[in-house]
């Protein structure tokens, strides 16, 4: 059926009224919307909006935490026939100047003091940006600058507004029709000025139905919504979905409470990038280390048997009784409590995408229990393109087609979707549109990969970056830079990698150890050090990352296609990469070009042969300073083993 999302919001007013819309933590307590109360905070908002001038096609950008009345501020935007932007909230405010001045943006709404420090700070660059209004006064009592209120002001004109105008809100509603334009999303802009995604309310709700179909998900799913708003996937779990089946979203008090508020809430329906799932499994390894000795034999001794049995048991496949038994037994001393201690112990179904995840990862919380899957989609597909069915989640596919997805696989090996959550274009980017959309409907994924036997989507890299050695033992072998990366990554001790080797004779590569868990390990080995730089250049983290290069290149070596892709030499960087200092998106996905100019120096010397190198690095710290990390970096080389020849 063909709507919008006001008329969506309209429908669960009016049928449910009362039943919980949206939770949000406020001094450690919880405090619900109701659908009707969602919907007159909608209604005065949209006054309020429509009387500051705010017209059919125009822009308003949202940046903030997941907030309800940032929520109702996109809603009531959308009433109008106008359109929401999110933005990152943790983007430095001269990343904003160019969507801003891109989509026209006179209107914002925020959520703090941080985001309209930002805001006024770019204002001379952005002459349009007239109206700046705030969700949480804190710190803003003395602001007196010309546009700027709270949104209890917007409510109040609204209520104004609508006394004066009582059939504006709803005559706007019915003349939006669900092919207009709903939402724009900047893309995370790995190379160049970020690009607006542009989707209508037809292609968002059509995707957040199928994918609610798939999963059966009904209106008694409770959600956290804790990633940024301005991500899609954030944007499909916690707002599409939401308004297209009626479930409950929860937004945490605040970053640091996400852990906290997991567990109160249990959520049933779950979604975070693999980082997530990594952290959360840190966190857990590193106190079974310092637990007591019977509990860490407890531990590892059902930790193997959830290996052997778990994962067969989620997948539905008939267990002996002793296996029965002793995993039944499992689930009271050691899966159960963990899971609960993560905050899954009602979790139904549980997504991750974004990036590859580590098989011993993703076999892990599926041992104990949770049904983690993994989903392939973009922001401009709309997110659902392929999907995980319950007995056939795998860690080397990313699932199968879902409802209204086509799939071809072109000669280059590029994958080609068509489907109904297509973007309708980027945004005052004709050229870029017509390169990604055909005129028979198929869109260009950018991604390499292939179907296997059982129909599974299996991603290998972006085809853009699949590349091909030059010279040496694997000359013209092919060489899949985020492949190797990802397979780096799977170690908990490895928190970011950056392969180079196109057109190269070998590959070689820079590391981030994981700051927590490399100081965790060293910490119980008696090794002092005085902060990630040091750490970093120790010999023994460097024997332990060595181990970590040398296993993955015994997996590339049994790849035939991919045995010319082992890691000959790499270095430990002496600063983590970071989104603030243009290493990484917001999404935190390398931006590799960016750091093979900008660390050009450490390239030569990795391929010279060289045994160290040092450098001086520009950072920005979080608190808005800048200063320069300097290091002699060490250079190491790794065992690099022949290709294994397969029998026929």
């Amino acid at each position: 059926m063909h709507t919008t999302f006001p008329r969506l919001l309209l429908e669960h007013a009016a049928r449910r009224p009362d039943a919980p819309a949206l939770r949000e933590k406020e001094y450690g307590i919880w405090q619900t919307l109701s659908w009707h109360a969602l919907a007159a905070l909608v209604r005065e908002l949209a006054g309020g909006l429509a009387a500051a001038g705010l017209t059919r096609g125009q822009h308003l950008i949202v940046v903030g935490e997941n907030r309800p009345r940032l929520y109702a501020s996109m809603l009531a935007a959308q009433s109008l026939g106008a359109i929401p932007v999110p933005l990152y909230q943790d983007a430095a405010g001269a990343e904003f100047v160019f969507p801003v001045n891109n989509a026209e943006v006179a209107f914002a709404v925020v959520e703090d003091q941080e985001q309209v420090d930002k805001l006024l700070d770019i204002r001379a660059q952005c002459p349009a940006l007239a109206h700046i209004w705030f969700d949480d006064p804190r710190g803003l009592r003395h602001y007196r600058q010309p546009g700027l209120a709270a949104l209890d002001a917007l409510q109040e004109a609204g209520r104004a507004f609508n006394a004066q105008h009582p059939g504006h809100f709803d005559r706007e509603v019915a003349r939006t029709e669900p092919h207009d334009v709903a939402a724009m999303f900047f893309t995370s802009g790995t190379t160049g000025h970020p690009k607006g995604v542009v989707h209508t309310h037809h292609t968002l709700i059509d995707r957040a139905r199928a994918g609610a179909k798939f999963d059966k998900l009904t209106e008694r799913e409770e959600v956290l919504a804790y990633m940024p708003p301005a991500w899609i996937g954030q944007n499909i779990f916690s707002y599409a979905q939401w308004l297209a089946v009626g479930y409950v979203v929860n937004c945490p008090e605040s970053a640091a409470t996400v852990t906290i508020d997991l567990k109160e809430i249990g959520p049933s329906y779950y979604f975070a990038p693999p980082r997530v799932f990594e952290a959360l499994l840190t966190s857990v390894m590193i106190r079974m280390e310092d637990a007591s000795a019977p509990k860490r034999w407890l531990f590892d001794r059902f930790m193997a048997v959830a290996r052997r049995v778990g994962p067969a048991r989620m997948d539905g496949k008939p267990l002996g009784l002793l296996d029965r038994l002793l995993y039944a037994l499992g689930t009271l001393l050691v899966y159960g409590p963990l899971r609960n201690t993560l905050g899954f112990s009602r979790v139904r179904v549980a997504y991750t995408a974004g990036e590859a995840i580590g098989p011993d990862l993703f076999t892990f919380y599926r041992a104990i229990g949770v049904n983690l899957k993994q989903l392939y989609g973009s922001t401009e597909t709309a997110v659902f393109v392929c999907l995980q069915p319950d007995n056939e989640a795998r860690a080397d596919t990313v699932g199968v087609p879902i409802e209204g997805v086509e799939l071809q696989v072109a000669e280059s090996g590029e994958i080609l979707i068509r489907s109904p959550g297509l973007l309708k274009e980027y945004y005052k980017n004709p050229a870029a549109t017509a390169e990604v959309l055909t005129a028979e409907g198929w869109y260009h994924t950018g991604d390499a990969g292939f179907l296997d036997a059982g129909g599974h989507l299996k991603i290998i890299d972006r085809a853009k970056d699949v590349g091909r050695l030059s010279g040496g033992a694997y000359d013209g072998a092919m060489f899949a830079p985020k492949y190797v990366e990802n397979k780096l990554k799977f170690f908990p001790h490895i928190k970011e990698a950056v392969a180079f080797g196109d057109r190269r004779e070998k590959v070689c590569a820079f590391i981030n150890i994981d700051f927590e868990a490399v100081g965790s390990w060293a910490e119980k080995r008696n090794l002092p050090y005085a902060g990630y730089t040091d750490l970093a250049q120790k010999p023994e983290v460097y024997a332990l990352v060595k181990d970590c290069v040398e296993k993955v290149n015994a997996d590339l070596a049994a790849d035939d296609k991919l045995a010319g892709s082992q890691i000959s030499r790499f270095l430990i960087l002496h600063k983590e990469l970071d989104a603030d200092d243009g290493e990484l998106t917001r999404t935190r996905k390398v931006k590799r070009g960016h750091i093979g100019e900008k660390y050009g120096v450490l390239i030569d010397a990795l391929y010279s042969g060289k045994a160290s190198q040092y450098i001086e690095t520009q950072m920005s710290f979080e608190d808005g300073r800048s200063g320069v990390v300097a290091a002699e970096l060490k250079i190491e080389s790794a065992k690099v083993l022949p290709a294994v020849r397969k029998a026929a």
